[in-house]
């Protein structure tokens, strides 16, 4: 497997700006091959279709439903739920996530990627059951891989706030 600092980088589409001054454009890592839970690959799978659909300014709705219709392609149960999630739930998500993160650091300044990965989880702490553990890992170790060298500390710092404030839970069910 080769390592991202080893690709040549990618040509930015039309009205794409990197994150940060100096960045580039690699593909992603193709986890197929990797040895990722069935789980980390769903939100990976989830994470591309909202970065494609917020990159494009188009209703992420629109981009599961043409994988949907790849005959070649796959798209699990968990997938469809992330991606259906976060849309029926944006504008919740993203005053939450407006409402946790610095002020001079507002939803439309984050990187795409860390938008998307803070939009995934939470979804998953705000509108599942799911432990606080798994959805904020996944989406650091998402981070880690595919987004910038301050990713993990900015998207753990803003998903413990939101670990520690989630709607309808007591305290000591954010464990």
């Amino acid at each position: 497997m080769t390592h991202p600092s080893d690709e040549q980088p990618l040509p930015l589409a039309a009205g794409e700006h990197p994150p940060v001054p100096g960045a580039i454009k690699v593909s992603s890592v193709d986890m197929a091959d990797a040895h990722y839970s069935t789980r980390t690959k769903a939100r990976k799978a989830a994470l591309d279709i909202l970065f494609e659909a917020d990159l494009l300014n188009r209703d992420p709705f629109v981009s599961l439903a043409q994988r949907l219709d790849d005959p070649e392609a796959s798209v699990r149960e968990f997938t469809r739920e992330i991606v259906l999630g976060v849309r029926d739930n944006t504008e919740e998500i993203d005053r939450r996530i407006s409402s946790l993160a610095a002020s001079q650091w507002p939803i439309e300044r984050m990187p795409r990627i860390d938008r998307c990965l803070a939009r995934i989880a939470i979804y998953e702490l705000d509108f599942t059951d799911i432990d606080v553990r798994p959805a904020i890992s996944e989406a650091l170790e998402l981070a880690d891989g595919l987004s910038t060298d301050d990713s993990v500390t900015f998207l753990n710092g803003l998903l413990g706030r939101a670990a520690q404030t989630r709607p309808g839970r007591k305290g000591h069910d954010q464990q």
